[in-house]
């Protein structure tokens, strides 16, 4: 264990407690705290990063629990480079998925300039949270799709055709006996996604320096304000939400998966 340890005290114990000593340090002490809950900037972006998240999370899993499912139940000419072309962001840092937003929706982009000939006005969200959401979302893609088609190449096609042949119409069939063997990989991949989009940096920064998500205004506070005890208890209040979702997380999959394994037995 003691690699294990020295990666734990090094990596996260020292950095949290150091940054918690700022907050100590800071003119309003462990009030710092309170400020922030209370002060009405920081409040919003809390709200704001916490929405966006659930959203992008939400809109995630649908898209990719249908995607996932389909390209493993079906063999066609360029499945193959679609599954590639759809884990490609992967490869991408967070500062050219927003370039990329801008490139779509930004005031050059193929949107506004689609719109701009069709309509005569140009349709520019790429520096908002609506590109942002955008971003997230196409950073995310690759993370869920790859868990959800793990997840549905387990599935057994029989409890499916059981279900079928007593009678059960296709959305029984889908609540009753594919969702559950997809719940899992929906869950851990939903829970990384969630995590992602509350502390990504890069794409946010890239589109504009004043979206209100959380972030960003802790690199405000501590750049441009010197605000460092502020963007300290900011820093801990955006990891403690992160990790306790991560920590319900794993502990509803234990659950799920101790009560499957009792049934099955």
């Amino acid at each position: 264990m003691l690699p294990g340890l020295i990666i734990v005290a090094a990596f996260f114990i020292l950095p949290m407690a150091l940054v918690a000593m700022r907050v100590a340090d800071g003119p309003d002490g462990l009030a710092t705290y309170f400020v922030i809950l209370t002060n009405e900037r920081y409040l919003a972006s809390l709200i704001q990063t916490l929405v966006m998240s659930a959203g992008v999370t939400v809109t995630a899993l649908i898209l990719c629990g249908i995607c996932g499912l389909f390209l493993v139940r079906n063999r066609f000419a360029g499945r193959n480079v679609i599954t590639a072309l759809l884990t490609l962001p992967l490869s991408f840092p967070g500062t050219v998925v927003g370039f990329m937003v801008i490139m779509l929706a930004g005031r050059q982009g193929v949107i506004g300039s689609v719109t701009d000939a069709l309509w005569g006005e140009k349709i520019v969200f790429a520096y908002e949270i609506t590109g942002l959401f955008v971003g997230y979302l196409y950073f995310s893609i690759p993370r869920v799709i790859l868990a959800v088609m793990a997840s549905a190449e387990k599935l057994d096609p029989q409890l499916e055709e059981a279900a079928r042949s007593l009678g059960a119409p296709t959305w029984r069939v889908v609540r009753d006996v594919i969702l559950p063997g997809l719940l899992p990989g929906l869950v851990s991949s939903g829970a990384i996604c969630f995590a992602t989009a509350m502390g990504a940096f890069g794409t946010a920064f890239t589109l504009a320096t004043d979206i209100d998500v959380l972030p960003m205004v802790i690199y405000t506070e501590f750049t441009r304000n010197a605000n460092i005890a502020v963007a300290a208890a900011l820093s801990i209040a955006l990891g403690a939400m992160t990790w306790a979702v991560l920590a319900a997380v794993r502990i509803f999959v234990g659950n799920g998966a101790t009560s499957g394994t009792g049934g099955g037995a």
